[in-house]
């Protein structure tokens, strides 16, 4: 899943500009730095560029500058989330350097309430402008992540401050916090233990490695911006939490599933659902073709019965209606009247003829149905009537002062259907 890392540019302070400078509009009109990856591992491109010239990506992490962030160690407090955020507030209101209502704060993944954990504490006003303006753009960021983090094994990254002129600073991220500090003076020496600390991993932009190794006495890793970002990407950090979470809806709800879908992460499971797929419409065809045997296997059945049964049929087009049809020819020229012919519907009708109504006074003839006059039949005795000749298979229509018998449909008889 392709991968684009952006550069939240640092907060604007008042004593990064010139005296009388008005502050410019969050975001606007700013070039952002970002990286884009294909697997969220390796970098595929990297630039600066407007917001609307961002590339498109699947996914979209920002990441804040070390000195946008502050670190505080404290117990997690025993609260329920929707009042965590108060009580976060309220354990740390005087180690806040701002007011309590403009910070935001973020817990750190896995933290258990009334256990020691990190809380990383950033001003919401900023941060909410600044991803606003990526919305706007149409760059919608799943993640909010730090440059730097507590972490064990310690690290450390050398970086220019402002030009290169201006000297390097160290950010030192270990257990007991973040602290980025000018490698001029003796603040940042006194940081590091001598020897230096065991396991430590050490890295530097390209403008500063040289100085960086004469300082350190050791080698370090040459790390750009891109690299760098690009690692904290892959971060449990995540600072959209609280009032800064994702409001997860409609399709950017489903877009968020296909997103975590396409990860890496899930591919034994993409693979395992097409197979499960294929195997289903493998099984599919061949309960169909087996299907279409079975019908072949009685349509063919019926066919030969009927070329058994009449052996003058040659062209068979439709076996049931042409076996019904040679039967009746063979029952007509026998004599015999068919289930439906006038004698036998006539005998239906005498055998549930109520006894206490004169004998019916006109008929009409149809193949299939016969229609006696009854006129003045109440309700009750219609019911008697049909009710009398459904189980011999009849139905029993009543209309205008005239009742209708012909038979019920072979699926309708023996099941207690109604004529009426």
């Amino acid at each position: 899943m392709s991968t684009l890392v952006v550069q939240i540019p640092s907060r604007q302070r008042l004593q990064a500009r010139d005296p009388g400078q008005a502050a410019p509009e969050t975001g606007l009109g700013t070039e952002y730095a970002y990286a884009l990856s294909p697997d969220g591992l390796s970098l595929a491109s990297q630039g600066r560029c407007a917001v609307s010239l961002l590339p498109k990506a699947a996914g979209a992490v920002a990441v804040l500058a070390d000195a946008d962030l502050s670190w505080h160690r404290i117990t997690l407090p025993k609260a329920p989330a929707s009042r965590l955020p108060a009580a976060l507030i309220g354990v740390l209101e005087e180690a806040l350097l701002e007011e309590a209502a403009g910070v935001h704060i973020a817990v750190a993944p896995g933290a258990t309430a009334g256990q020691p954990t990190w809380v990383a504490v950033v001003d919401r006003n900023w941060l909410t402008a600044e991803l606003a303006v990526l919305e706007k753009a149409n760059v919608f960021i799943d993640r909010v992540v730090p440059m730097s983090w507590p972490d064990e094994p310690p690290t450390g990254h050398f970086a220019e401050l402002g030009d290169a002129s201006q000297g390097a600073t160290l950010t030192w991220a270990h257990l007991d916090g973040v602290a980025q500090i000018s490698l001029q003076g003796t603040l940042a020496r006194s940081l590091l233990s001598t020897p230096l600390p065991e396991g430590a991993r050490w890295s530097a932009t390209p403008a500063t490695a040289a100085a960086a190794e004469r300082w350190l006495g050791a080698p370090v890793t040459v790390m750009d911006w891109p690299q760098r970002a690009l690692q904290a990407s892959r971060s449990l950090w995540n600072l959209r939490q609280f009032t800064l979470a994702r409001k997860n809806r409609g399709t950017r709800a489903l877009r968020d599933v296909w997103r975590q879908f396409l990860n890496p992460a899930w591919k034994p499971m993409r693979y395992g659902l097409i197979t499960l797929v294929a195997v289903q419409v493998i099984g599919l065809n061949l309960w169909a073709a087996h299907q279409r045997n079975e019908v072949e296997g009685k349509r063919q059945a019926m066919v030969k019965l009927l070329q058994t049964a009449h052996p003058q049929v040659r062209a068979v087009l439709d076996a049931p209606l042409q076996m019904q049809r040679e039967t009746d020819t063979l029952r007509a020229i026998a004599g015999k009247p068919g289930e439906t012919d006038l004698e036998p519907m006539l005998q239906a009708a005498a055998s549930a003829w109520p006894g206490d109504r004169p004998p019916v006074d006109g008929l009409r003839y149809e193949p299939g149905k016969l229609s006696l006059s009854a006129p003045g039949w109440d309700p009750a005795q219609i019911e008697q009537f049909s009710s009398q000749l459904r189980p011999s298979g009849w139905q029993v229509e009543a209309r205008d002062g005239s009742m209708t018998l012909s038979r019920l449909p072979p699926n309708a008889r023996g099941t207690g259907g109604r004529g009426l």
